[in-house]
């Protein structure tokens, strides 16, 4: 099993796409890594060469932007949003699309589920 960047890569599938597995890596900077690298991209993640992991994992540390540090950077950018408390940071707070989507229908994983309508004490008539 190849460990990059504190990332398990799944065995079986090819390296292109084990690579997407870590956090901040896409298919498209994938094949560049590689190509940086001198890797082929159809080969699985449990044919690397050891040589070969060293080598993909040299041109991910030297790129940088990936897993915890760009977690946290993506973080201190929606904290910075929400200090400022300009429209994005205001969205954020109060946990609804930062984009522009509509609220009125749909939006229902940035809203969270359906609250209920409480049925109410009936009244009594006389």
């Amino acid at each position: 099993m190849a460990r990059i960047a504190g990332v398990e890569l799944p065995t079986a599938k090819r390296v292109e796409i084990g690579l997407t597995y870590i956090y901040g890596i896409g298919r498209t900077r994938a094949i560049e890594i590689l190509g940086k690298a001198g890797v082929e991209e159809g080969i699985k993640v449990k044919d690397l060469s050891e040589d070969e992991v060293l080598r993909i994992q040299r041109v991910i540390q030297d790129e940088g932007g990936v897993e915890g540090d760009l977690r946290k950077e993506v973080a201190m950018n929606i904290k910075r949003l929400i200090e400022i408390g300009c429209y994005r940071g205001i969205r954020h707070r109060r946990g609804l699309p930062v984009r522009g989507q509509r609220t009125h229908t749909n939006a229902r994983g940035r809203k969270g589920p359906r609250r209920q309508a409480v049925a109410g004490k009936k009244q009594v008539t006389k």
